[in-house]
């Protein structure tokens, strides 16, 4: 880290409640991990339910505070301010992202980072231009009434993270919850704590009022997790990671009828015809499949290929994927490692699984060999198999690993079957020079986004959110404006 890094981020990372660095009031701390080594780097303390309790309860008194009393004008200057300061300290807050995850510089500096500063940035705009409804509503005497609504924010927003991308996904949440008025207390993965805990920094450096931003540090059940989504002062939660969590959340939310939004795994197909640009559609799937080593939600683990173009699309993938080296250096061509031993474990055991179920390994399939300091990294193979059945395990469950199954298909009515047959529904791809197939197949996809001849390409005003067992809710633009305000309608008859 830089100068500018304090005892919070480096070797011992500390929870921000009100305002201030705490250690966990019960002493308990735990190991913080650098997946590309294997090694030790930190320890972090635990914050116990008391420690909760004072961060939820800070962030209910700064809503009745200095914070609660800002015009929109006076937040969304001070919500820019934090944009601007991420990226004036951008460097800290990449070695802290790449420290925590493993992921190569280069994916950290062009992803997570800028896309950090963006969601202020972006938030505060759209909060700012965000206009407001109105009717003239006839009454049955003749005359005419004004509805028109306000929104205000919604409370205390609990927002628990995920560990693929820590920086970018916990402020695509505190953006646009801090936009709207609210205050939060964020629980980040306990494998990635510490570009949360470097935001406080942020916080305090531009002047955001104490107790509109915490970070409380632990597990799921048992810990943080569970006592910050169980505490009944919190008036929301929103939530990204696996769908078994959220199931877990959603019944903690239950309790005071708390408002949730989710976004939750994935199953992700893509669909290549065989009038599809090639070089397109390798260069986007080799992308979607093994960016930041397959731990994407959007991420691809399913590819249906017309017959005709089969034998000659899986030759390219399997040339793309041998292409990448293993490691954690700023060079493009390194796959970095997984988060953890024990998510390793988990996608090597459906290597197994895939060849179990009399898969072809096209390519990779185990563990590949690396030196020095990265001997003892959490580092897989990129994966590709043939000869699965849409049917088998590995086209059926989230992997989160960099793998996929490719299966070829005959009709459009026939693929466009197979991407739907799934629990899931975040997104899909289609890959066509046809334009009318492009839009026909595209619309029929059960998902809540699909790209036609690209992937990742983001417009950050535009809905994002899964349908099914990938979650509840859209989040992006006005839509967040759904989840973190509430309306209040006014009707004046004049």
């Amino acid at each position: 880290m830089t100068s500018h890094a304090s005892l919070a981020v480096t070797d011992t990372i500390l929870n921000f409640i009100d305002g201030t660095y705490r250690e966990g009031s019960e002493g308990k701390t735990f190991v913080n991990i650098n997946p590309a080594t294997g090694s030790q780097i930190g320890l972090v303390h635990e914050a116990s339910e008391a420690d909760v309790a004072d961060a939820v309860a800070a962030a209910k008194a700064a809503l009745k505070g200095p914070w609660g009393r800002m015009t929109t004008a006076e937040r969304v200057k001070l919500i820019a301010a934090v944009a601007t300061e991420i990226e004036r300290r951008a460097d800290d807050f990449l070695a802290a992202e790449v420290a925590d995850t493993g992921k190569p510089r280069h994916v950290a500096s062009h992803i997570d980072i800028p896309r950090g500063a963006a969601n202020f940035r972006m938030f505060a705009d759209v909060v700012s231009t965000m206009p407001g409804e109105s009717f003239n509503t006839p009454t049955p005497d003749g005359g005419q009434a004004l509805n028109y609504t306000v929104r205000k924010p919604k409370g205390v927003i609990a927002v628990v993270c995920p560990w693929n991308f820590p920086l970018l996904l916990m402020t695509w949440k505190v953006g646009p919850a801090l936009a709207c008025g609210n205050t939060v207390v964020v629980k980040p993965s306990e494998e990635t704590p510490r570009t949360a805990a470097l935001l406080g920094e942020v916080m305090n450096a531009v002047g955001m009022p104490k107790g509109v931003y915490n970070v409380v540090h632990g597990f799921g059940p048992g810990s943080a997790g569970e006592y910050l989504t169980s505490n009944p002062e919190v008036d929301a939660i929103t939530f990204t990671g696996e769908t078994g969590t959220g199931q877990a959340i959603m019944q903690k939310a239950a309790v005071g009828v708390r408002d949730i939004s989710f976004e939750l795994g994935g199953k992700n197909p893509a669909i290549v015809f065989a009038d599809a640009d090639l070089d397109k559609a390798i260069e986007g799937l080799s992308r979607s499949v093994f960016l930041n080593t397959g731990q994407v939600c959007l991420g691809t683990e399913r590819v249906y290929v017309e017959r005709p173009l089969f034998d000659t699309f899986v030759a390219r993938m399997a040339k793309a994927a041998q292409d990448f080296k293993p490691g954690a250096t700023g060079d493009p061509a390194y796959l970095g490692p997984l988060i953890s031993a024990e998510h390793r474990e988990k996608v090597l055991g459906y290597y197994r699984r895939a060849v179990a179920e009399g898969a072809t390994v096209v390519t990779g399939g185990g563990v590949p060999k690396v030196s020095g300091a990265e001997e003892g990294g959490f580092f897989v193979e990129p994966t590709l198999w043939t000869g699965l059945a849409h049917t088998d395990t590995v086209m059926r469950e989230e992997i989160f690993g960099p793998c996929c199954g490719i299966i070829p298909f005959d009709r459009e009515d026939e693929v466009i079957a197979l991407a739907n047959d799934s629990a899931y529904g975040l997104c899909a791809t289609v890959w066509t020079e046809n334009l009318s197939r492009g839009h026909r197949v595209a619309a029929a996809m059960d998902v809540g986004v699909c790209w036609v001849n690209s992937w990742f390409l983001r417009d950050l005003r535009t809905a994002f959110g899964g349908s099914g067992h990938s979650g509840i809710g859209r989040e992006g633009g006005v839509h967040s404006l759904e989840f973190y305000t509430e309306i209040t309608n006014i009707c004046v008859k004049i």
